[in-house]
């Protein structure tokens, strides 16, 4: 997902290079971060994806999907090149209570059955300064597709006790529920709505490099 441009102190940015007359900077890439440069797969027992909303304007639920898989590209050399691809099954979702986990599933809000998945496809990638990054893509729910932008932080690169090398990411976005044709609400006594519009959605990310 672009993660990869993070310079170390032994790896300084080059001196701004003169081109007809005009100064622009090149930054040399750390050969160590560039190495991690690959085809990886997220590793879902390590991994969640989870969601926050506000519930009767006074309190947050929280939530999160157990059933995931998804594949990236890294280019530690050209971040801009690196993408992403993630599908997440609706059936898998759990809040801890089995009454609103089966509220969502039906058709007042995921209507899992004729919608079983949601994806995510990125269509490009940015680096926003020291570990701080931003991946946006395509967001489909009910077969509804949105553009949305995640902002990543880079959480380090190891080789595990297997020698598998993992790469991890922790993000999160903001979304309106509502654009992708979640709208059930219920009005309160004293004003406002039963569940936000607003959803957080939140990333925590390991990934295994492919041989």
């Amino acid at each position: 997902m672009g993660l990869f441009t993070r310079r170390t102190p032994s790896a300084p940015a080059a001196a701004p290079v003169q081109e007809q007359g005009s100064a622009v900077a090149t930054l040399e890439v750390d050969p160590a971060l560039a190495a991690l440069t690959g085809d990886y797969v997220i590793d879902p027992a390590h991994s969640s994806i989870g969601f926050t909303v506000r519930h009767a304007m006074v309190t947050n639920v929280r939530g999160s999907f157990a059933d995931h898989e998804g594949t990236l590209r890294l280019d530690g050399s050209d971040p801009s090149r690196s993408t992403a691809a993630i599908d997440v099954k609706i059936a898998s979702v759990t809040t801890g209570i089995a009454d609103r986990d089966a509220h969502l599933l039906g058709s007042d809000f995921f209507d899992a059955e004729l919608f079983p998945l949601m994806t995510f496809r990125s269509t490009s990638a940015a680096h926003l300064g020291a570990d701080a990054y931003r991946i946006t893509g395509e967001l489909t729910i009910k077969d509804v597709t949105r553009p949305l932008s995640i902002d990543l932080e880079f959480a380090g690169s190891a080789t595990d006790v297997y020698g598998s090398e993992r790469v991890g990411f922790e993000g999160s976005a903001e979304i309106l529920r509502s654009d992708w044709g979640l709208t059930w609400n219920a009005a309160l006594e004293a004003g406002g709505v039963m569940v936000s519009d607003k959803v957080k959605l939140t990333f925590d990310i390991s990934a295994v490099k492919q041989a």
